[in-house]
C-alpha cells in the first residue's frame, strides 16, 4: 500500500518538473524572439550603424572563409567516397554527382556552416558581451545615451544573417570541387556523366533551401548567442559559462530547427506552393 502511495507521488512530482521544464523553455524562447525584435526595431532608428554592421560581416564572413573552405574540401571527398561505396553495390557510380549534390545543398552546406560559425563566431559574440557586461561597458553606453541593442546587438545579428547564407555557398562550392576531384581524379569516373547526372537532378530550389536554411541559422545562432552575452552575470566565471551556453543552445538549437524546416519543405513542394 505503501509503495503504491510512493509510486503515485513520484509520477505526480514527475509530471510537475515536466510542466516547470516546459515552462521554462517557453519563457525562454519568448524572451529571445523579444529580443530579436527589439533589436532589429532599434537597428533601423538614426543614427545608422551601418558601418559596424559592414565590420561584423567581415568578422564573421570573411575571417570565416578558411575554416569554411578546408571543412568542405574534406566534407565533399568523404561524403563522395561513402556514396561510392553505397552505390557501387547496385552499379549505380554515376549517381554520385547528384547525390552529393543534394546533400551538400539540402543539408549539410547549411548545417555544418551554421555549426562552425555558431562555434567561432557565435562563440566570440557571447565572450565580447558578456565581459562588456560584467566590467559595467554596457551600463556605460545607456548612461552616455546609446542604445546597447541598436549599436551592439542588432549589427551583430544582421552580420550573420547576411553572411551564413553566403558562406553556405561557397561551402557548397567548395564541397562538389572535393566530389569531383575523388570521383573523376581518384575513382576515375566519366567527368562528362558526373556534371550531366549533376545538373538533371539538382534544382535551383534545392540549393534556394539550403540558402534560406542558412540565413535562418545565422539568426538563430546569433541571437541566441548575444542575448546569452548581454545578460551575463556573475564576473569572469559568468562569461564563460555564457559563453558555453550560448555555443552549445546554438548548435543543438540549428540542429533541431533544421528537421522543422525540411519538414515544411516538403509540405510546400507536394502542396505546389514553390
Amino acid at each position: 500500500m505503501n509503495l503504491q502511495k510512493y509510486q503515485t507521488e513520484f509520477l505526480k512530482t514527475g509530471e510537475s518538473v515536466r510542466k516547470l521544464l516546459i515552462e521554462d523553455i517557453i519563457k525562454d524562447v519568448g524572451f529571445r524572439i523579444l529580443f530579436f525584435v527589439d533589436s532589429m526595431l532599434w537597428f533601423f532608428r538614426k543614427p545608422s550603424r551601418f558601418g559596424e554592421m559592414i565590420h561584423q560581416i567581415e568578422f564573421v564572413g570573411n575571417k570565416s572563409i578558411f575554416i569554411i573552405c578546408l571543412t568542405a574540401l574534406f566534407t565533399g571527398l568523404v561524403f563522395a567516397f561513402q556514396c561510392w561505396v553505397g552505390l557501387s553495390i547496385v552499379n549505380a557510380e554515376n549517381l554520385i554527382g547528384p547525390t552529393v549534390g543534394l546533400g551538400i545543398t539540402r543539408e549539410l552546406g547549411p548545417v555544418l556552416t551554421g555549426l562552425i560559425i555558431a562555434a567561432r563566431a557565435g562563440g566570440a559574440m557571447a565572450a565580447r558581451l558578456g565581459t562588456m557586461r560584467v566590467t559595467e561597458q554596457i551600463d556605460a553606453l545607456h548612461v552616455i545615451g546609446v542604445s546597447p541593442k541598436q549599436y551592439l546587438i542588432a549589427p551583430r545579428i544582421i552580420a550573420a544573417i547576411i553572411s551564413t547564407p553566403l558562406l553556405t555557398a561557397v561551402f557548397n562550392f567548395v564541397a562538389m570541387i572535393g566530389a569531383y576531384i575523388l570521383a573523376i581524379k581518384i575513382l576515375q569516373l566519366d567527368e562528362a556523366v558526373f556534371w550531366d547526372k549533376t545538373r538533371f537532378w539538382l534544382d535551383p530550389r534545392d540549393i534556394n533551401e539550403g540558402l534560406f536554411k542558412a540565413a535562418v541559422f545565422g539568426g538563430l545562432f546569433s541571437t541566441i548567442c548575444t542575448f546569452q552575452g548581454y545578460h551575463t552575470r556573475g564576473g569572469a566565471k559568468g562569461v564563460g559559462d555564457a559563453t558555453n551556453q550560448a555555443v552549445v543552445s546554438s548548435m543543438v538549437s540549428i540542429i533541431v530547427i533544421d528537421f522543422f524546416i525540411t519538414k515544411l519543405f516538403r509540405i510546400f513542394f507536394k502542396s505546389g506552393w514553390i
